[in-house]
């Protein structure tokens, strides 16, 4: 069960983050005066922390089979060790 702390610790992470990043990309965007409306920005950047959210639950999918196949080698290896002897 300690083992999975640091992938429950994940979400959690890094959602401040994206957070304080978003205020920060909306700033700048109204304050430069770019050739894009802001409205447009913000889809965009909503889009894009979407496709983050996703990746990073596909993230700490992949995190999780490969400590549920690193556990299974470590049993099975204390299963050979045992039928050796």
């Amino acid at each position: 069960s300690t083992a999975n702390a640091p992938e429950d610790d994940a979400p959690s992470r890094y959602s401040r983050p994206e957070r304080t990043a978003y205020g920060r990309y909306s700033r700048d965007a109204n304050s430069s005066g770019s050739s894009l409306p802001s409205n447009s920005l913000e889809k965009r950047i909503e889009e894009l922390e979407r496709e983050l959210a996703k990746e990073r639950q596909e993230n700490a999918r992949l995190m999780k089979m490969a400590q549920d196949k690193e556990e299974l080698i470590g049993k099975l290896k204390e299963e050979i060790d045992l039928l050796n002897r």
